[in-house]
């Protein structure tokens, strides 16, 4: 868990993710589509990716992937960053954690 947090602190906006995962591959084509560049973890090529799986769980993330962190907090996984992004929450956030500018 403490890694989890060290990680989605370092950048404004931090995804935790599986490279075979379509749903993964459609929030991180979300923000690179807004001009933000989060960063990006994929658990299937880490070492430790199944110990941060079962912590992203333990979160709340059901399932683990994708999980995305804005400014250092759990905003959730595809389905609350798509109804963010939809009712216009999302850019609001991703303005106040300094990804986007304009």
């Amino acid at each position: 868990m403490d890694r989890v947090a060290k990680l989605a602190s370092q950048k404004a906006v931090v995804i935790f993710s599986k490279s075979s995962c379509c749903m993964c591959h459609a929030i991180k084509r979300l923000f690179y589509d807004q001009g933000v560049s989060p960063m990006i973890h994929e658990l299937d090529e880490d070492p430790r990716g199944r110990e941060m799986e079962l912590a992203l769980m333990r979160l709340g993330c059901n399932p683990a992937v994708p999980a995305v962190f804005v400014g250092g907090k759990f905003v959730g996984s595809a389905n609350t960053v798509m109804t963010l992004q939809l009712n216009g929450s999302l850019k609001k956030m991703l303005k106040d954690a300094g990804a986007l500018w304009l």
